[in-house]
């Protein structure tokens, strides 16, 4: 397909900031292999931990992704499953747009990216998966002291999301996420790895109407006591039940 990047960003992406295309080095950027160095880490995070002063360093690294971990979710997706188009994602290769608070608020590639080699399975994801999250999610398990599983999770959460919100694209068709969905229901990876994206997340019965979305793991927000849990933690929830069996 021709269209631009900047064309996906209607319908549920019209809230996001569409990924810059540039070679320049901007002086609110920085390389995303940058993130690989503790110190220069340590010092990109600074601004964002002053607002949780005292904080659990796993807590505070796991939210400060959240924001990357989304915008490289919808842009990597939108790409990959509506232009088919392999975005350049290699830490080495892409430039992260910083917000003034600390976090990434979004990306800038070198280019458009190239079409895509592999349309079946799960090697249509391999560029995401091997040369940017791998090295980033084992540097930042490194540099935090967490499971580099809550990393993980936190990838899983947005790119389940945004898979769910596809359909409403009013580029997309209706199969256009089929990839997406098999990836997530694949236990291995196409190389036979284990597949860290492997079902993120899950719809439990609940009360209300409808299901309710439940992450698989729980990003350890709750060690910050300002937050406590997300409305889609697996602590919580479990936490809820059992009260909810204990007043019965």
């Amino acid at each position: 397909m021709s269209f631009a990047l900047s064309s996906l960003y209607i319908g549920p992406m019209a809230q996001l900031m569409p990924p810059r295309v540039s070679t320049r080095t901007a002086p609110d950027t920085v390389a995303a292999s940058e993130l690989l160095d503790p110190a220069r880490l340590e010092a990109l995070m600074a601004d964002f931990n002053a607002h949780y002063p005292g904080g659990d360093r796993r807590a505070l690294v796991s939210i400060w992704t959240k924001w990357h971990f989304a915008s490289l979710a919808a842009t990597s997706l939108a790409a990959n499953l509506i232009l088919e188009r392999d975005l350049p994602l290699a830490l080495d290769d892409l430039r992260l747009v910083l917000a003034p608070e600390g976090h990434v608020a979004g990306l800038c590639l070198k280019d458009e990216g190239r079409p895509l080699a592999e349309l079946e399975g799960t090697a249509r994801f391999t560029t995401l998966i091997d040369d940017h999250l791998t090295p980033l999610i084992e540097g930042l398990a490194a540099y935090a002291g967490a499971s580099p599983k809550v990393f993980w999770s936190n990838v899983g959460n947005y790119f389940e999301y945004f898979v769910s919100v596809l359909p409403m694209h009013p580029m997309a068709s209706s199969a256009m996420a089929e990839p997406a969905h098999h990836l997530m229901a694949s236990r291995t990876l196409a190389d036979g790895r284990r597949n860290p994206l492997y079902q993120p997340v899950r719809y439990v019965e609940a009360s209300e109407a409808s299901p309710k979305r439940v992450r698989r793991l729980c990003c350890i927000r709750y060690l910050i006591d300002e937050l406590g849990y997300c409305e889609n933690c697996p602590l919580e929830c479990r936490e809820r039940r059992r009260h909810q069996t204990e007043a019965t």
